[in-house]
């Protein structure tokens, strides 16, 4: 026996009749993100000075991670500088876990690049992408300038190209990012949520603060699927 609130226990008719209210309002909903959408495709660019990145082929020109593309999406990923895999940013890992191949291909597919930055040394950002067994393109921008600054870590952006030029498009920060999260969008249909305590739910719900879930046993979870080393000592 459950010992959280359980939703309500109606006839079949009556819970049709409650989900065709909400499915109302999910479909207004998503026809207003619709035309969120259309306004962003309308908003005009601001050009981005000559910038370049570290990268494993040395410097490189911004304009070239395009990858001969007219589309860039870079995310942002805060680093612990000098710090073992284990005190990196949880809520950054959680979102490349998301990002794989397949997902980097169906973007290819319509003219968009995927690359990722930090202001780390590059030799450690290279060393945690191959421990996590990823193969997204890493770069460092600790010596870009403030060309490319962001807040620590966790913002994406988006950029176009014309020939040499570069542009950027768009910028998403704060929890702008959870739509990169498919596993936050699923746990948003589920009965209890994302069981955090910003969520407004029945009394009783399990809840604990925002993202605290997101490191277990001093790892991000991510982490456990790469290894079943003890996290190192604070």
């Amino acid at each position: 026996m459950s010992t959280y609130p359980m939703p309500a226990i109606v006839s079949r008719d009556e819970w049709e009749r409650s989900r065709a209210d909400l499915l109302a309002r999910e479909k207004a909903h998503m026809q207003a993100g619709d035309q969120i959408a259309a306004a962003r495709r309308r908003l005009p660019m601001t050009p981005v000075d000559p910038v370049s990145v570290q990268g494993p082929a040395g410097v490189t020109p911004l304009h070239q991670l395009f990858e001969g593309r007219s589309m860039l999406l870079v995310y942002f990923f805060m680093w612990n500088a000098g710090k073992p895999h284990a005190k990196q940013c949880e809520g950054c890992t959680f979102n490349q876990a998301a990002v794989n191949e397949a997902t980097r291909g169906y973007l290819a597919a319509r003219d968009v690049s995927y690359a990722v930055f930090s202001v780390g040394p590059l030799e450690e950002l290279l060393a945690y992408r191959d421990f996590m067994g990823w193969t997204t393109p890493w770069y460092s921008i600790a010596q870009s300038g403030p060309i490319l600054k962001t807040r620590d870590g966790g913002d994406l952006r988006c950029y176009l190209r014309d020939g040499e030029q570069v542009y950027q498009t768009y910028d998403l920060t704060m929890r702008g990012t959870e739509s990169t999260l498919p596993a936050l969008q699923f746990l948003d249909l589920m009965p209890f949520g994302r069981q955090e305590t910003w969520e407004d739910s029945p009394p009783g719900t399990p809840q604990v603060k925002a993202g605290s879930w997101w490191r277990q046993n001093g790892r991000p979870i991510a982490q456990w699927t790469r290894t079943s080393e003890p996290a190192p000592p604070k």
